[in-house]
């Protein structure tokens, strides 16, 4: 973890080029050539990313054969070279030195490290010996940047927190069935299905020349507020409809928040360095991980201790600081419409009217055809703002369309349309339980709501556990095999939960509690080796230039999959018969479930052949 948040600040590297000149019979000179470069990357090394820094104080101690301690202070040049050179006895010459920066005026290269030792060598190396070392960290992005970064991923991963208090509300208070409360999460989720609608909308019309930070502060709202009505208004959490309405709001306001944060991240990737890209979506991922694990343990304990609307008003404290934080990210407007708005006619029609104006404005005596003519160099003057505010709609919708019809050229690629087909066959095609399962756990089971937010802290254990499994082991195998072996993992968790339903697990001495464990883990992991493909493809696929409005589009059909396989698991549930008190067809469920896991299967011709974790080509 240190190495993934190591390269998230910069560093200096020095490096010491040492020449030797030989000397006379009784006197010897020695040189010390150093470069000073602000290490980009934090790598130790020099790259194409990194660049030298001028005016740099390097300070160079060195010890004699003699044992006499020399000090010298030198400073870089414009290319970012210094020199210490010095003419002494042979018998006095230097035995070791160390060379180590001291300070930069470059505010964005010049805060010490635990490097700030600098680095020691031997002057009996040969010349032309290089040595690297770290002695200036900050942050690549600032402090407030990362603070939004992580505070918003953190908050998307500590809704479990509250939406755990969801599932109770639906659950216990409007005494919803199962798959009537499935229908409520299916709805209440449809927005993350329509990410990229946020995306191009934010690009293509800017609020005061700015195209995040405003819809940030709007989509915080939307999220803010729902939760703040929900724990204040005894009826709008009362009424299933009022409450599916509001969930919806607040994750337009999620979905959208999601959005604009990462086109900020890879905005500020491609400002910055995009060796930084990876490490930035690190720290978001476990920023997010981080959440999910607190908000779960959190959330069992609330439950039990507190009522439901105080959970909905505790969780408003994260959107209102994510609402304060948002100034603290200066944004530059950006003005590129105004000079196509503003052509050479239109700017002289403007000239000319106010330069009549101010002339009228001079004169004492006012004429009947004087006032004739203010009222029509009025007319022109709002004609012209008319003609303005139709060419910036008419501008507007042409650039909503042009993003449109490229999204929509590039997805029809079959290299992109196919795979991405495939991922969204594997989630319609496989009914989502989850609710169901939710039921027949606290019901039949009598789990506590504790106990679950302890099993869901699991789950997040095993998405890191699977995440790893990938990443060693799995990346050069072919993702058509490992998406094989998910779904027969997938099919496996299944029939864990098939074990419990029929009490079979009982006559084997394994608890209850132990299988709800095993099952969140097991399960957790292999859905994260299944996503992880999907990740990868999704990456390598994109096309130059729309990297992020399509990755947004990979990522909504991802959750539009998701949405449609909840509404399928909520008709079968309809269908069986199954509602609370009743789950006497849940084994058939899970049976149809298991058999329905194995169809995405069939299609795996869709993914290309030889694609691997290492490699996405065709």
């Amino acid at each position: 973890m240190d190495s993934m948040m190591g390269k998230l600040v910069m560093g200096l590297v020095v490096v010491v080029a040492i020449f030797e000149a030989p000397g006379v019979v009784d006197a010897w000179t020695g040189e010390i050539r150093g470069r000073v470069v602000c290490d980009v990357c934090a790598d130790s090394s020099i790259g194409p990313e990194d660049h030298v820094l001028e005016g740099a104080e390097v300070a160079v101690l060195c010890i004699t054969k003699s044992g006499e301690v020399v000090n010298y202070q030198a400073f870089t040049n414009s290319k970012g070279f210094y020199t210490v050179a010095e003419t002494m006895p042979e018998s006095e010459r230097w035995d070791a030195c160390l060379a180590r920066p001291i300070s930069s005026f470059h505010t964005s290269c010049n805060h010490l490290n635990q490097a700030n030792n600098g680095i020691k060598f031997s002057y009996k190396r040969p010349s032309g010996y290089f040595h690297a070392v770290k002695p200036f960290l900050r942050s690549a992005f600032g402090v407030a940047f990362l603070w939004l970064v992580c505070l918003i991923y953190f908050t998307q991963g500590f809704r479990s927190f509250v939406w755990t208090a969801v599932s109770y509300q639906l659950k216990d208070r409007l005494q919803l069935s199962p798959s009537a409360s499935q229908f409520v999460f299916s709805v209440a989720f449809f927005p993350w299905s329509i990410k990229p609608l946020y995306g191009i909308i934010s690009d293509c019309i800017p609020i005061g020349g700015k195209k995040r930070t405003p819809y940030l502060v709007i989509s915080t709202v939307l999220s803010l507020v729902p939760w703040l009505l929900l724990g204040l208004d005894s009826t709008s959490r009362s009424s299933s409809l009022y409450l599916m309405i509001f969930l919806t709001v607040q994750n337009l306001g999620s979905a959208m928040a999601d959005v604009v944060i990462d086109a900020m991240i890879a905005e500020a990737v491609r400002i910055e360095k995009s060796s930084f890209a990876g490490d930035l979506q690190s720290v978001s991922w476990f920023a997010m991980a981080v959440g999910g694990i607190c908000g779960s343990l959190l959330g069992g304990y609330a439950l039990t201790n507190l009522n439901i609307e105080t959970i909905f008003l505790l969780f408003t404290v994260l959107p209102a600081l994510q609402l304060l934080s948002c100034p603290l990210v200066e944004e530059i407007p950006s003005n590129e419409p105004l000079p196509e708005l503003l052509d050479s006619d239109e700017f002289e029609e403007k000239k000319s009217n106010d330069t009549y104006l101010d002339t009228k404005k001079s004169n004492t005596r006012r004429r009947k055809g004087q006032k004739k003519g203010k009222k029509g160099a009025s007319s022109g003057k709002s004609e012209t703002h008319k003609k303005q505010s139709k060419s910036l709609a008419s501008k507007l919708f042409q650039s909503l369309k042009a993003a449109a019809l490229e999204l929509c050229r590039a997805f029809k690629q079959p290299i992109i349309l196919r795979p991405m087909a495939w991922f969204f066959i594997a989630h319609i095609t496989v009914p989502n339980l989850s609710t169901v399962m939710f039921y027949y756990q606290t019901e039949v089971l009598q789990l506590d709501a504790s106990f679950l937010g302890t099993a869901r802290v699991v789950g997040w254990l095993g998405l890191m556990l699977g995440t790893f499994i990938y990443n060693r082991y799995l990346t050069n195998m072919t993702l058509r095999k490992s998406l094989l072996f998910a779904h027969i993992g997938l099919s496996i968790t299944i029939l864990l939960d098939m074990t419990l339903v029929s009490r079979a697990n009982v006559g084997y001495g394994v608890s209850d509690k132990t299988m709800v464990l095993f099952g969140s883990a097991l399960g957790d992991a292999i859905n994260q080796l299944k996503f992880m493909p999907f990740l990868i493809l999704s990456g390598r696929l994109c096309p130059p230039g729309i990297e992020g409005t399509l990755f947004a589009l990979f990522m909504s059909i991802n959750n539009l999959g998701n949405t449609v396989g909840s509404f399928m698991g909520a008709g079968l549930a309809s269908l069986l018969g199954i509602s609370s008190g009743s789950f006497e067809n849940m084994f058939v469920g899970l049976a149809i479930q298991v058999f329905c896991t194995y169809i995405p299967v069939l299609f795996l011709f869709l993914i290309p052949k030889e694609a691997t974790g290492v490699s996405a080509s065709s």
